[in-house]
C-alpha cells in the first residue's frame, strides 16, 4: 500500500521536532546541574527554553496526520 506523500512529510517533520525537543530538554536539564558562572548558565538556559517553547509549538502548529487520500 502507498502512503501519500504528505503523510509522510508529516511523520518526518513530527519525529524531527520530536528528537528536537528531547535534545533542548535534555540540555537544559544538564545544564541546570552543571556548575558555571550564574550569568552565562542563566542567558543559556534562556535560550534554551525559548527554543523549547518555539519547537513544541511548531510540533502544536503541525497537528494531527492528515488522511491518506489512497486505498
Amino acid at each position: 500500500m502507498g502512503v501519500e506523500r504528505a503523510v509522510t512529510r508529516w511523520y518526518v517533520q513530527r519525529q524531527a521536532l520530536l528528537e528536537e525537543i528531547a535534545s533542548l530538554e535534555a540540555q537544559l536539564a544538564a545544564a541546570s546541574n552543571a556548575p558555571g558562572s550564574a550569568s552565562s548558565l542563566a542567558q543559556e538556559s534562556t535560550d534554551r527554553a525559548l527554543q523549547l517553547a518555539r519547537a513544541r509549538e511548531k510540533l502544536r502548529v503541525l497537528g494531527s496526520c492528515p488522511k491518506p487520500m489512497m486505498g
